[in-house]
């Protein structure tokens, strides 16, 4: 068997809603012609003739948060504590061992929007696709909210893991997860009418603040779950080296590869 990649990564972009207003990728583009005086300042005398078609680089400049784009988040970002109690470890601190594992996905596109996933449903899941969860499974959500990214409705989409769901994968050895909406948690414009109807702040980011008893990764902003089984392939995600940061961009891949699955205990 030959080995194949999926992608399931987003791209950095300008001007397509992934994030919040106000909160997305700023990415200015300078071609090979705008870019002469830039090289010509190392050459004294060069002209743009001189350079073939007149051209010299295409470069980019761009101003990111560590959080656009397909991102890992690290404990950090949760909390200043993980492991009840325990420094929350930063991006650069995370155990690699976590990001190249086998992955396992769980179809949640039937839930609707703002749903609060459970364990009960991780659970039904998981005996659904026949799959029992071993230490360091990589498990990706396939939620609603791919097929409305690009859309103004994309930070609003999907459901969200809950604190006791969260739980349920941690308890179990997970240590990385992942889900192609903006948030794990379940988007906050619903969460915000639970919280006014209840006032219980528990609801506020539960399955983040999961990690203040087990800590763990995930990666936000996947793209292309649906093209993915239940389980089969391994999944990389190495995330950007920032140091003492809550978070790192990452080319998020699915890997079928018939040597790897042998290789797995």
């Amino acid at each position: 068997m030959a080995r194949r990649f999926i992608d399931i990564s987003m791209h950095l972009e300008n001007d397509v809603p992934s994030d919040p207003p106000g909160l997305g990728p700023k990415i200015q583009y300078i071609d090979h012609q705008t870019s002469y005086p830039d090289l010509a300042q190392f050459f004294p005398g060069l002209q743009k003739e001189d350079m073939p078609d007149g051209e010299a680089w295409a470069v980019e400049d761009v101003q990111l948060n560590t959080h656009n784009g397909t991102h890992l988040d690290a404990p950090w970002h949760y909390a200043s504590t993980m492991d009840g109690g325990q420094r929350a470890i930063t991006i650069d601190e995370v155990d690699l061992n976590w990001c190249f594992q086998p992955g396992v996905k769980l179809d949640f596109r039937h839930f609707p929007d703002g749903y609060v996933v459970q364990a009960t449903d991780v659970e039904a899941e998981l005996a659904r696709i026949a799959h029992t969860l071993q230490p360091l499974d990589i498990v990706v959500i396939n939620t609603r909210a791919e097929a409305a990214y690009g859309s103004p409705g994309y930070t609003r989409a999907g459901c969200g893991m809950g604190r006791e769901a969260t739980l349920y994968l941690l308890e179990r050895g997970v240590r990385l997860t992942g889900t192609d909406a903006w948030s794990w948690d379940a988007p906050f414009p619903q969460t915000a009418k639970r919280y006014a109807e209840t006032q219980n702040p528990g609801l506020i980011w539960e399955g983040h603040k999961a990690g203040r008893e087990i800590g763990y990764c995930h990666l936000e902003k996947l793209h292309n779950l649906s093209a993915l089984p239940p389980h089969g392939f391994y999944i990389s995600c190495f995330p950007v080296k920032v140091r003492a940061a809550s978070a790192g961009w990452t080319r998020a891949v699915a890997i079928f590869d018939a040597a790897l699955q042998a290789s797995a205990p």
